[in-house]
């Protein structure tokens, strides 16, 4: 897969960033999104510190989705409201995948499920319905994509209505080092924000900060 110019947007927090980490080592071009330009910057200016020679750019969250390829969601839940409308028009057509747990408690995690069906599905009612939406990346934990020493362990699932789009984004789930499974349509990615929600129970309850998922039999 040649290397793709994705905007993060959220990319200064944990996952986001993780995120962006292992697709720059992998040869991918980088735009950290932010609301906040500074942090941004910032956060691009310590990636290209951990990966020397990256391709890597930080710039407003407008800026990022409109300069992108493939525009990924690792914002908040309850920012989704704010910032996804002013985005429509630039991510129109494109691939949209979308990170988000909707978290309303963490300790204990309790999952919403939105009048939409999921965060997921939510995110595409505010961009419109011409974005490629796809959801993943719930069961790989933040901690562990940062840590650029460690593989990445477990299947990260993906599920989406267009194929083309989801073809893409496996591609994508492979350059991080991992095993991605296509698990449907785009209405289970309820199913897999509430696993996410499960997997955050867990790595609090055995005191981990990375456990993941693998199915068998495939």
């Amino acid at each position: 897969m040649r290397g793709r110019r994705i905007a993060i947007i959220g990319g200064t927090g944990q996952q986001g960033f993780g995120l962006a980490l292992r697709w720059a080592r992998a040869g991918h071009q980088i735009l950290i999104g932010s609301r906040s330009p500074q942090r941004a910057a910032e956060a691009a200016k310590r990636l290209l510190a951990l990966i020397p020679g990256a391709a890597a750019q930080g710039l407003p969250n407008e800026q990022a989705a409109a300069q992108a390829e493939i525009v990924v969601l690792t914002i908040p839940y309850t920012a989704q409201a704010e910032l996804l409308p002013p985005l429509g028009e630039v991510v129109r057509g494109k691939i949209v995948v979308d990170v988000t747990v909707p978290l309303l408690s963490k300790r204990p995690p309790i999952v919403d499920r939105p009048p939409a069906g999921s965060a997921a599905e939510q995110a595409k009612e505010l961009l419109g319905e011409e974005v490629q939406l796809v959801s993943g990346f719930h069961t790989v934990s933040g901690y562990l994509l940062s840590r650029l020493d460690e593989p990445v362990e477990g299947d990260i699932l993906i599920c989406g209505d267009a194929d083309g789009a989801k073809r893409e984004v496996i591609a994508l789930a492979q350059d991080l080092g991992a095993r991605a499974i296509d698990v449907g349509p785009l209405q289970n990615a309820a199913t897999l924000e509430h696993l996410a929600g499960l997997l955050i129970g867990l790595n609090i309850l055995y005191k981990r900060r990375a456990i993941g998922i693998k199915l068998t039999g495939i």
